[in-house]
């Protein structure tokens, strides 16, 4: 029998993030020590009175039952006391608050509670991935717009906002950025809010790596401006301040409303987190900032050692504030000999040089000829790994 997938599925393009992993996969089993710069997957380790707290958790048996789908509410209280903490936002942690399984699972989440077929997101191009196919898997449309921090980026929106029928129901924004690392300023979010009262358009901000910043930089956080909570949410994860990614713990924070929607869905959905994660995680939150600006520093300086190493290359790439990434646009030279492809490109440089890193149009189109390097591996990898694509591209 031919098994038809739902049309949601067949909208979706090839996966090439599959691709890729399958290929360093297939290179490691032929034996290749491939230096993996692909994903933004931390290899440090989380804090060790963190993974002290989960082992205590795990051995309570009462925290092996299903969970609260929101998050129990210490965990709940005390992301409100973080964001008070280090923005001055004011949150009811019991309406404006809730966990998620990770800020990628929130966000794709968000998107099933208010979209559908019919309604338009406006997203950025270049774009991570599942900003643009989250809606598509809800059953709504997206409208790219050229990705910018600036006047003229809010004005592209704007044009958008004012002339499209439909008009789009949500905006979906990025700061610090991926994959580009662009970066923003609080004054940048008072003109997004005031967009967003003037068209009575939601907000859907990412702020994955808020708290990875480097140089003295502070990302602001969209809640921080006033009546931003009006129009939208904001999404967290401890990911990659903790090194908690494969524990899977967000948030999604801001409007009440909109939160709402989001803990209907998820209490259809799933039972929550795991207790035990959800125990180490209030620990995280409460004594873990030394541990974030330690872990920042140590990104900074692999920022460093790629910056400068990329560069002896001759690409083009400027040295990012925020993010565990580089976003690089290789050498007009060295992208000629694969189709001008940067998907041709990651994937020669698999077999090639052994480097693993993420082709830019991936991302969209206004992403083809950069690639996205991440920062996960030590500085003496990285060296290797530029000296392999040195080697490689000679």
């Amino acid at each position: 029998m031919h098994i038809e997938p739902a049309n949601r599925l067949l909208r979706l393009p090839p996966y090439v993030l599959g691709q890729l992993k399958q290929l360093i996969y297939e290179r490691r089993q032929a034996g290749g020590d491939v230096i993996d710069l692909n994903m933004g997957n931390p290899k440090d380790a989380a804090p060790d009175a963190v993974i002290e707290k989960i082992r205590e958790a795990v051995l309570d048996p009462r925290n092996s039952r299903y969970s609260a789908s929101a998050g129990i509410s210490n965990l709940r209280r005390d992301m409100a006391d973080k964001y008070k903490r280090k923005w001055g936002v004011e949150l009811d942690p019991q309406t404006e608050v809730i966990a998620t399984i990770g800020s990628k699972e929130g966000f794709s989440h968000m998107c099933l509670a208010l979209l559908g077929p019919g309604d338009i997101a406006i997203v950025a191009d270049p774009a991570f991935q599942i900003h643009t196919y989250a809606v598509i898997l809800a059953g709504a449309s997206t409208v790219s717009v050229p990705l910018g921090n600036d006047d003229a980026f809010l004005k592209r929106v704007e044009d958008v906002l004012r002339h499209l029928t439909p008009k789009p129901k949500v905006v979906i924004l990025n700061y610090p950025h991926n994959p580009t690392t662009m970066t923003v300023d609080a004054a940048f979010f008072e003109k997004v809010v005031a967009l967003a009262q003037e068209h009575q358009v939601m907000i859907m901000h990412d702020f994955a790596y808020g708290e990875t910043c480097f140089d003295g930089y502070k990302a602001p956080s969209y809640l921080q401006v006033a009546g931003a909570k009006e129009y939208g949410v904001e999404f967290t994860t401890l990911s990659k301040p903790y090194n908690m990614a494969g524990w899977r713990i967000g948030f999604c924070c801001g409007n009440a409303e909109m939160v709402n929607a989001l803990g209907t869905l998820k209490g259809y959905y799933d039972y929550g987190i795991f207790q035990a994660v959800q125990i180490a995680a209030i620990l995280a939150m409460r004594e873990g900032d030394k541990h974030v600006e330690k872990q920042a520093l140590i990104y900074q300086e692999r920022r460093d050692v790629m910056v400068r190493g990329l560069r002896r290359l001759g690409w083009d790439v400027g040295s990012p504030n925020g993010t565990m990434f580089v976003w690089a646009k290789v050498a007009p030279r060295h992208l000629a000999r694969y189709n001008h492809s940067s998907q041709d490109f990651c994937m020669a440089m698999v077999e090639e040089a052994e480097v693993a890193m993420t082709p830019g149009a991936a991302f969209g189109a206004l992403g083809e000829g950069y690639v996205r390097m991440a920062l996960v591996e030590n500085e003496h990898r990285i060296r290797q790994a530029i000296r392999q694509l040195g080697r490689a591209l000679k």
